[in-house]
């Protein structure tokens, strides 16, 4: 039995669902989910039935926001995809086509048209298709990292 509270009722996931959310608002122009209180949208974001995603600032940039639908397509517990490496979601062969996407996205706030392969922490790969990608700030406009959300994509064979 697992006495840890649901991630998203943490106040330090509420702040970061916070941004990720006026973010999404501010380079999108539009909400990624329905608003109400911050606690809300976090719980709703995390069960959200898309994909989302987010990492930091480092270097190596880190992952530092998976919700549910994310944990299930990468096939990794919160506590796995928390401090992985970003470029690890997706097979070396790829990883430049992934520099280039968070460079354009750096650059312009946002992109809406990224189709891309990833692998899950089994080996599994996937394409995914349409995601938005977009950078995180923080109340001051300061950089915080980048998110990407999509709600479509297809498990590869091969």
């Amino acid at each position: 039995m697992n006495d840890q509270p649901p991630p998203w009722s943490s106040k330090a996931w509420i702040a970061w669902t916070t941004r990720l959310l006026n973010s999404y608002r501010k380079f999108v122009g539009k909400d990624l989910i329905p608003r109400t209180s911050a606690d809300q949208d976090s719980q709703t974001l995390y069960h959200a039935p898309f994909v989302v995603v987010a990492h930091g600032t480092e270097d190596d940039p880190l992952l530092n926001y998976g919700n549910q639908a994310a944990l299930d397509l990468w096939q990794m517990s919160l506590d796995e995809l928390i401090g992985t490496p970003s470029r690890k979601t997706a097979e070396p062969v790829h990883r430049d086509e992934r520099a280039e996407l968070l460079r354009r996205t750096r650059e312009h706030g946002y992109i809406d048209d990224y189709t891309g392969i990833r692998i899950a922490s089994t080996g599994q790969r996937f394409r995914i298709h349409q995601a938005t990608v977009w950078n995180v700030v923080d109340g001051n406009d300061a950089y915080v990292g980048q998110a990407a959300a999509f709600a479509d994509w297809t498990m590869l064979t091969e």
